[in-house]
């Protein structure tokens, strides 16, 4: 249902106090006048500033009062509409709040709705029964191609219809508003809206991810062939590869829907997210689930709706969720008067019945310490175990860092003993090493050599062997049949199954 069919069904249906939170003010307010004339209903807004606004007798009506602003809609007789902007800053005064609650009971008898308009939402817990709240959602494909399509148009330019797609997509996720900003700005570089705009746009894109202050827009530049091992995982997203396509629509087959990448520390699994986004030409988001807690009531599961609203009107796209475990562990034990359980309960809906093509990529350290809920088929299409890598996946882990520092000298060092040298390091530490055999190589005015990664590596005390128990833990419940390996030959070292 479109929101103004679900306005219009609102407003017949006599609900007296709707709330619509949305930053495109103006795009909300030209939303609601064209339900309210289909509904043959007159439209009244109001501000602080101005007071009441489109009629000359009622201009200085409730300015700078928000209390004569709500005395006014009694003086209205049936069949109106009232707006009200950024009327929540006034809802904790207690003649504000008991005057809404007294106007709501009047305006379910009368063909009368109250609407107030806010960027976030703010509704004290005294009045969370009476007002109603809408989500506006941004700009849908068609929307946007229409805006484009009218800008081109002013310019007498025209644009072919795979340059159109390309823009349509690149703008979605930003507010009309924005759109129509950065699409003025390419008409004031070059008179005209040109395929190469896409780039301008999704830099407004970031610019506008960044300031919700919730989403990280992620450039990746991560090819799958810069991970080390990991050959069923990979095998399993190159198998995916093309799910996003309108060719797998025709086929029937649904979007994917996720992945959860459960191991150690420093084995690939931030990596993967990245090189997925690569691999598949789609935007890489990264939420930082700790941003979405807020210290008012309510603004966290406000912030959760906005990262949903957000993702799903970037889509396709990847949502990248790092360390999953610390922000949804112990949920019961937390005495946060259940916010966190609200917020846990909405994503959880979300990955359930979303429908839009938003591939999570999720991590975690310690997957045990996850609710059960969140593991179950349907929210992630597979769990994957990043384990360490034997000796065969270390050999190709060094030579992807090796090829990476030394590309033309590769064959001076020798991946095979290297690898065989340093059991129980995971990539990030075997990394590590050749960055340590670097620095000293560079202080003595030479290359470095496959010694000086030895040296490098004998100081380095592996996470294999800090915390042996937790480790062995993971790959006792990887093992148990909970998760699928992410190595085919995830055999692991002797040493981490034989010691106590």
């Amino acid at each position: 249902m479109s929101f103004t069919d679900q306005l219009s069904l609102t407003l017949r249906a006599r609900y007296p106090l709707i709330y619509i939170p949305s930053h495109e003010e103006e795009r909300v307010e030209a939303s609601i006048e064209l339900v309210a004339k289909s509904l043959g209903r007159n439209v009244f807004i109001w501000d602080f500033v101005d007071g009441y606004q489109g009629n000359s007798n009622d201009l200085v009506t409730g300015k700078r009062n928000p209390l004569q602003a709500l005395e006014f809609v009694e003086k209205i007789a049936t069949g109106a509409v009232f707006i009200l902007r950024d009327f929540d800053r006034f809802l904790d005064d207690v003649a504000i709040s008991r005057k809404l609650k007294n106007l709501s009971r009047r305006l379910k008898s009368e063909s009368q709705n109250l609407i107030m308009i806010s960027s976030t939402i703010n509704i004290p817990d005294p009045l969370s029964e009476a007002i109603t709240v809408l989500e506006f959602p941004l700009p849908q494909a068609l929307e946007i191609q229409r805006e484009i399509e009218q800008i081109a148009a002013i310019t007498n330019g025209s644009i072919d219809a795979r340059a159109l797609d390309d823009l349509v997509r690149a703008c979605q996720g930003l507010s009309l508003e924005r759109i129509r900003r950065v699409l003025g700005r390419a008409i004031a570089e070059h008179n005209q809206v040109r395929h190469e705009d896409v780039e301008l746009i999704l830099s407004e894109k970031r610019q506008s991810i960044r300031q919700t202050q919730i989403l990280d827009f992620y450039p990746s530049t991560t090819e799958i062939g810069d991970i080390g091992g990991l050959d069923n995982l990979k095998e399993w997203l190159l198998r995916r590869g093309g799910s996003f396509s309108e060719r797998a629509r025709q086929y029937g087959l649904p979007h994917p829907r996720g992945l959860l990448l459960a191991g150690i520390q420093g084995t690939g699994k931030s990596l993967t997210a990245k090189a997925i986004a690569h691999h598949w030409h789609l935007p890489l988001l990264r939420l930082d689930v700790g941003r979405l807690f807020a210290g008012l009531v309510g603004e966290s599961e406000s912030r959760t709706r906005q990262m949903i609203q957000l993702a799903e009107a970037l889509s396709p796209c990847i949502l990248w969720i790092d360390e999953i475990d610390k922000a949804f562990s112990g949920l019961d034990g937390r005495g946060d008067s259940g916010t966190t359980n609200r917020v846990f309960g909405t994503f959880l809906t979300w990955m359930a019945e979303k429908t839009s093509p938003v591939f999570i990529v999720a991590t975690a350290n310690n997957i045990r310490q996850l609710p059960p809920e969140l593991l179950r088929k349907g929210r992630f299409d597979e769990v994957f175990f990043v384990g360490l890598p034997n000796q065969t996946e270390r050999q190709q882990i060094f030579t992807v860092h090796l090829n990476k520092f030394r590309p033309h000298h590769l064959r001076s060092y020798d991946v095979d003993r290297l690898a065989y040298e340093t059991p129980d390091f995971s990539g990030a530490e075997i990394e590590q090493s050749i960055i340590e055999a670097m620095h000293l190589g560079f202080s003595q005015n030479r290359d470095f050599s496959n010694e000086d990664i030895l040296e490098a590596a004998s100081q380095i005390v592996p996470l294999a062997h800090t915390a042996q128990q937790e480790i062995q833990l993971l790959q006792e419940w990887a093992t148990s049949g909970k998760a699928r390996l992410a190595s085919r030959q995830n055999v692991f070292n002797s040493r981490l199954k034989t010691e106590p």
